[in-house]
């Protein structure tokens, strides 16, 4: 058996999922998104956002967003993902690709009416676009503010 046979699957990451060097201890548990369905994944995307868990949520939502190619939900799930991801970058101090992704996501995610996909999103939008304005404001110097994402 190679080295590269030897390693696992998924990558160590730390706990904002960052990678961590191979044959480092995961800071973080990852789910094997690719076998569960999409309903499944989009349950747990929300399940770890409203967690905190942005991350995982992120890449919950990505492997729906595989599994709805081609359908009217795949750029539904594609806000979803980027929406995980803006609170990824948040969560690791990174103002500005918070604000980018979190633009991205409210494109793709406000163009659909809601409720779809079994959640109701239209009261967290507004919530949504006060942080964004929040991010906006810490890419001009004024220190990134401590939030409460809203639940999904």
């Amino acid at each position: 058996m190679s080295e590269a046979d030897a390693r696992p699957r998924e990558r160590p990451r730390d706990r904002f999922g960052r990678p961590l060097p191979w044959g480092s201890i995961s800071e973080i548990a990852l789910e094997d998104y690719a076998s569960l369905s999409l309903e499944e994944n989009r349950a747990l995307g929300v399940a770890h956002f409203n967690a905190g868990r942005f991350f995982q949520a992120h890449e919950a939502w990505e492997e729906s967003w595989r599994k709805a190619e081609g359908t009217d939900d795949e750029e539904f799930f594609k806000g979803l993902a980027q929406l995980g991801a803006a609170y990824t970058h948040y969560a690791r101090g990174n103002a500005h690709g918070a604000r980018v992704l979190l633009e991205r996501a409210l494109e793709r995610i406000g163009s659909h009416d809601s409720p779809r996909g079994g959640m109701d999103i239209a009261d967290a939008l507004a919530t949504f676009e006060q942080q964004r304005a929040l991010f906006a404001l810490a890419e001009s110097g004024t220190p990134l503010a401590a939030i409460a994402p809203p639940t999904l």
